[in-house]
Formats: C-alpha cells, sequence, structure tokens
C-alpha cells in the first residue's frame, strides 16, 4: 500500500514539471529573414529567404572572406496561404518565421493590394510586428540573392539594417509593416512605402561589378489603393517634415554652382491650416540646425542659412507639386486639418476625396541656423 501510494505521488509530480514535449530542435529548422511577395495571372507568387545561422556566426566572428550562401524557396497559389503552403511541401524542414525582417512587395503585388498578406502576416503568431517593408521594380529573385559589402552577412545591408546608413545620410525613413497596416485604413493620411532597388555600377570587388542596394523612391498608399510612385529627388522636400531625420545634405545656392555645403540636422515641421471662405490653405513653418560641411567660396554666415532656407523652401513647393501630380498628400497637410478641425475636413471631403491644388500652400517659412563649421572657421584655407 505504502509502495502504491508513493507510486501516485510520483506520477503526480511528473504531472506538474514542466517539459519540453513540444520543443523543435533549432538545428532542425529553417530561418525565414525575408520574404518577397509578387502577384501574376491571378495566383500569389511567396519567395522566402532563409539563411544557414552558423554561416552567418562564423562570418561574423571575423572568418570572413567567404559569402554567406543564400537559398530560396518559391510557392504559389489563389491565396497568400496556399502560396507558402506549397512552399512548406518541399522545404525538407520546418520552417521558422520568428526571424523574419522584412518583406519586399513587387509593383504587381502593390497594385493589386498588400491587404490580405498583411492580415496573414499579422494572424500568425511567430511573426513580429516589426519587419521592414518595402517595395520594387526589380525581380525578386535578384532582391532576395543580393550579397552583403565585404561578404558580410546578408543581414548586414539595407534591406535589413537600413539605420547604419541613416544615420550618415537620411533622405527615405525606413517604415515598419506595422504602422504601414495601421494607416492603410487612415482617410487623411497617406502611406509612403520605400522602394528598394540595385545599383550596378558603383561597387567593385577588384575589378568585378558588384551590385548593392540602394531606396530610389517611395510608393504611396491611399485608402488601400496605390496611388503612384516618387523617386528620391522628386521627394527632396519631403525629407524635411521627417522628425528623425539625423543628418542630410544640401547645395548652396543651388546645385549647379555650389558655394558650399551643409549637413541638416534636426529639423522641426509644421503646418497650420488657414480658413479662406469656402477653403482651407496651408502655412509651412520649418526650423533645423545646420553644419558646414564644404566651404568652395568665402560666404557669409548669414547670406549662407538664408541660402539655405532658399533651397529648401524651393524643394518643399517642387515634391508638393510632385505629390499633387500622384494626388497624395506628402507633407500631410491633410491629416493636420483632419486631426485639428474634424467637422471643417469632413464638410470640405464631403464631395470631394482628394482637396489639395497648387494653391493650397499659402506660404513656406524656413529658418536655418549654422551651429559650426567644423575644425576650420568660416573661411577657404
Amino acid at each position: 500500500m505504502k509502495k502504491c501510494i508513493q507510486w501516485i505521488a510520483c506520477v503526480a509530480l511528473l504531472m506538474l514539471v514542466p517539459g519540453c514535449w513540444n520543443a523543435k530542435d533549432i538545428q532542425s529548422m529553417a530561418y525565414v529573414t525575408a520574404l518577397g511577395l509578387d502577384f501574376v495571372d491571378g495566383k500569389y507568387k511567396s519567395y522566402v529567404q532563409v539563411l544557414n545561422f552558423s554561416n552567418i556566426a562564423k562570418n561574423e566572428s571575423g572568418e570572413s572572406g567567404k559569402p554567406v550562401p543564400i537559398w530560396v524557396g518559391k510557392g504559389e497559389g489563389k491565396t497568400f496561404t496556399e502560396s507558402l503552403t506549397t512552399m512548406y511541401s518541399t522545404s525538407q524542414r520546418r520552417i521558422f518565421w520568428g526571424h523574419l525582417k522584412s518583406v519586399i512587395c513587387t509593383e504587381r503585388m502593390l497594385k493589386h493590394g498588400v491587404t490580405e498578406a498583411f492580415d496573414m502576416l499579422n494572424r500568425y503568431r511567430e511573426v513580429r510586428y516589426n519587419i521592414l517593408i518595402y517595395g520594387t521594380k526589380e525581380p525578386l529573385l535578384d532582391i532576395l540573392t543580393q550579397k552583403s559589402i565585404l561578404n558580410l552577412s546578408p543581414l548586414e545591408t539595407i534591406l535589413d539594417s537600413p539605420s547604419q546608413i541613416y544615420s550618415q545620410r537620411s533622405f527615405i525613413l525606413p517604415v515598419y509593416a506595422f504602422k504601414a497596416n495601421a494607416q492603410m485604413n487612415e482617410t487623411s493620411s497617406p502611406v509612403m512605402l520605400p522602394s528598394i532597388s540595385l545599383v550596378r555600377n558603383k561597387w567593385y570587388e577588384d575589378k568585378k561589378e558588384m551590385p548593392m542596394f540602394r531606396i530610389d523612391g517611395s510608393y504611396f498608399y491611399h485608402m488601400k489603393k496605390l496611388t503612384g510612385w516618387l523617386s528620391e529627388d522628386d521627394l527632396k522636400g519631403a525629407r524635411w517634415i521627417q522628425r528623425k531625420l539625423e543628418r542630410s545634405p544640401i547645395n548652396i545656392p543651388d546645385s549647379q554652382d555650389p558655394t558650399a555645403v551643409l549637413i541638416i540636422v534636426k529639423p522641426h515641421y509644421q503646418s497650420i491650416p488657414i480658413f479662406e471662405k469656402n477653403r482651407v490653405r496651408y502655412k509651412i513653418k520649418l526650423t533645423a540646425e545646420a553644419y558646414l560641411d564644404e566651404l568652395i567660396r568665402d560666404t557669409p554666415q548669414q547670406k549662407m542659412e538664408q541660402q539655405a532656407a532658399k533651397v529648401i523652401q524651393d524643394e518643399i513647393m517642387m515634391s508638393y507639386k510632385k505629390g499633387l501630380a500622384i494626388q497624395s498628400d506628402i507633407f500631410m497637410l491633410d491629416e493636420k486639418l483632419y486631426r485639428k478641425y474634424p467637422i471643417k475636413w469632413h464638410e470640405l471631403h464631403r464631395h470631394k476625396d482628394f482637396i489639395l491644388d497648387e494653391d493650397s500652400l499659402k506660404d513656406i517659412l524656413v529658418n536655418v541656423q549654422i551651429l559650426n563649421s567644423g575644425k576650420y572657421k568660416e573661411r577657404i584655407h
């Protein structure tokens, strides 16, 4: 009887001990680091980038010189889920999504709509919310098999680690999927998705041409519909509304015959709605700090500050007009009206979804203050 009680007690204790019945060996899984989405002939096509983390660990520990192999899997189906399921059947190992860092959508996919893909990704428990999202005009296979500089890990590229470049040259901010998904249903503001491309004539390994990633523009969505694409040059003025902008250069007084190069930091952007009869116009105010990076001809500081303000004003107006051409409010003017005067916003939008025109921008006020001139004084040596 005593032994029977002991056995029952042991079994009861074993039932209470947390176990690892459902644990998976980490070496027996395939880790997805990037996902490509396409839509062709009524079917979804999905591409997954899979990396061997043991190769990455060797590479990051200093054993560089050998390229890290990249595996790409492909699937297709009538739904996004089906396209992934067909890939599972040939993956040989369980696919793990917890290390997914970026999603790249082709232009065809963006035109078709990304709602279904976003819905599936956000529902699946392994996928994190802080994944980066891009559009592209490049073939997805080229994007997903792109190597990094110096044979570093493929994770050490603009695709997965854009902040490293952004700290030196701020232009188009990276966008996380959770933010893009939240803005998709907003009636007053567009969604800006960076577009990524491959530049093939800038870097060389010895004499061999090596393509590299570049953020070359942005796609714009409004109410889940793609409105258009603007290049990086088209968006020169849009960079100044980014509060997280760290470092962005401008030539003054212009790019054709510059007298100096300034690095603009810490822009503070403000838009003010002004009501005039039955319409609304906007005043933009921008203040920024600057550092003198290069002085080509001696120029007084006050004049350089005025020239910098004029350059930024012109860039804002140019980008505003480019946005109008694709009916996209890239300076979030309509959102300001919606947040501050919602009743008036609904009145003005009763018969028209897009109410901005060239005359809607009443004034652009820019103030630039040069804080220092680096190791030299503000004169030619």
